[in-house]
């Protein structure tokens, strides 16, 4: 096939919409994806693939000291402030749920990260342990596998990664697991059902469900399916902790997970969910924590790709303090509001709030300095200030992805074009234990002159395949 007839091939396997719904742009009729569709995968290098297999054994890593760094908090071994950020804004009742013994040791089993490649190498944006795009990403592996391509995880990477997660999780070979897809998530309803399809063809018994769907009993959770009333042994919940007030019957399946009839996945544990984790492993007070949880390996590895982050506490500082590692021109900022006035230059810094929000997923709620007028930076920095005892947000160093060059095929002109862009890229990793799985890595390949990276109608999305001669 030349480059024309691969990317209509591709069209042509793809449900009309591509599988995520929601408010769109207009796209040309004939186009089933709501992005632009590539002959191609992503070419990344063989270094880099083995720098992100060695990232997630460093990421579950991450995830089990910041679980030891809350716990500790709480019973006084560690800086108490360090649980009170992370609860902060939070009812008693979702804070009760994670400290509850029963979730004591649990983790999220699926770790996305947000990773930027730049001409320093890969920065990590944020964490995502209730991610969307697994299914979306592994129908775009299969299709292009078709195609002879040498996907990273292979056409049933995804599948087989998180089927493994699933049967390790229930400790059974043949385990029931029901996807649990809340209204707030509902955008993702196609794209769960697609790969509830794709799971069943690796062997895997699975539902998705809508929360009214979940049946109780005292002896575990239900469902009705064509055969019948069966016991769900797995639940994975595709949905917010901040939206428990929304969804029906949540209580019985927190209930049910807390009595072990149910195991639920991720654990419901909303600090383990907060981008201000970030700003927390670079806090010089918890260095000696960090420098002995994360130990010789994974703790400079991390100090090279977690980008420096500051949460944005609206508490005056006395006045012989300064926010640490934070400069204008040399000199050190003790106070928020002395990056309101500063040049476009010197506020390349980004804004997003740190979790348990419906802005806190995607590119909701991010605001990036010199991408905006003084007056609307100044409205960023003053909603982050006035929201941090109910929503928090966090600061981070802007960082310029490298530039890169993909090709695409233009249904309103019918040929293939180049587009300048800038990538971002989302590895899929599951979890067995101390085990880590990379099942997949989706690129999102955006205009060049877009300063938010995110999946949108003008962006090449595709899997991704290494090329030993890789160059752009």
């Amino acid at each position: 096939m030349n480059a024309k007839e691969k990317c209509l091939f591709i069209n042509s396997q793809i449900p009309k919409g591509g599988l995520f719904t929601g408010e769109k742009k207009e796209v040309h009729p004939d186009n089933n994806t709501t992005w632009r569709i590539s002959p191609e995968p992503f070419w990344i290098s063989q270094e880099e693939l083995e720098q992100l297999e060695e990232l997630g054994t460093h990421l579950l890593q991450f995830y089990k000291a910041c679980n030891l760094l809350y716990s500790q908090s709480v019973r006084g071994i560690q800086p108490d402030w360090v649980a009170a950020y992370l609860d902060q804004g939070k009812p008693e009742s979702v804070i009760d749920y994670g400290r509850m013994n029963r979730f004591k040791s649990h983790l999220p089993q699926v770790i996305r990260p947000d990773i930027l490649p730049t001409s320093d190498g890969m920065v990590i944006t944020e964490l995502d342990s209730v991610p969307g795009g697994m299914g979306f990403t592994g129908s775009l592996a299969t299709q292009y596998v078709k195609l002879d391509y040498d996907i990273i995880g292979g056409g049933n990477g995804m599948m087989f990664g998180f089927a493994e997660m699933v049967r390790a999780l229930a400790k059974r070979e043949c385990p029931r697991l029901a996807i649990v897809v809340s209204d707030e998530a509902g955008d993702y309803w196609d794209e769960m059902k697609w790969f509830e399809s794709a799971l069943r063809g690796v062997g895997l018994e699975v539902y998705t469900i809508k929360p009214n769907d979940v049946i109780f009993t005292e002896d575990g959770l239900f469902l009705e399916s064509d055969y019948g009333r069966v016991q769900i042994d797995v639940l994975y919940r595709f949905f917010e902790l901040f939206d428990l007030k929304n969804i029906p019957k949540v209580e019985l399946m927190l209930y049910s997970a807390k009595k072990r009839t149910v195991v639920m996945t991720p654990p419901p544990k909303t600090y383990l969910e907060e981008k201000l984790l970030f700003a927390l492993f670079h806090h010089s007070t918890l260095r000696p924590f960090w420098r002995r949880e994360l130990g010789k390996k994974t703790y400079p590895f991390l100090q090279n790709v977690i980008p420096r982050t500051w949460l944005l506490d609206a508490r005056e500082l006395p006045p012989h303090a300064v926010i640490p590692d934070l400069e204008i021109d040399g000199l050190p900022v003790t106070n928020w509001r002395q990056i309101i006035p500063v040049t476009q230059r010197q506020r390349e810094l980004v804004i997003k709030p740190s979790g348990f929000s419906e802005l806190a997923w995607g590119s909701r709620g991010v605001s990036i300095g010199h991408d905006l007028s003084t007056e609307d930076w100044e409205l960023a920095v003053e909603n982050a200030l006035t929201s941090f005892y109910q929503t928090p947000y966090v600061l981070q160093k802007f960082h310029r992805t490298k530039r890169v060059t993909m090709t695409y095929y233009d249904f309103h002109t019918g040929a293939i074009r180049r587009m300048p862009g800038r990538p971002i890229l989302r590895p899929y990793y599951f979890t067995t234990g101390d085990k880590v799985r990379l099942a997949g890595i989706q690129a999102t390949i955006c205009p060049e002159d877009k300063k938010l990276l995110h999946g949108m109608v003008d962006s090449i999305i595709v899997p991704c395949a290494v090329n030993a001669d890789t160059v752009r």
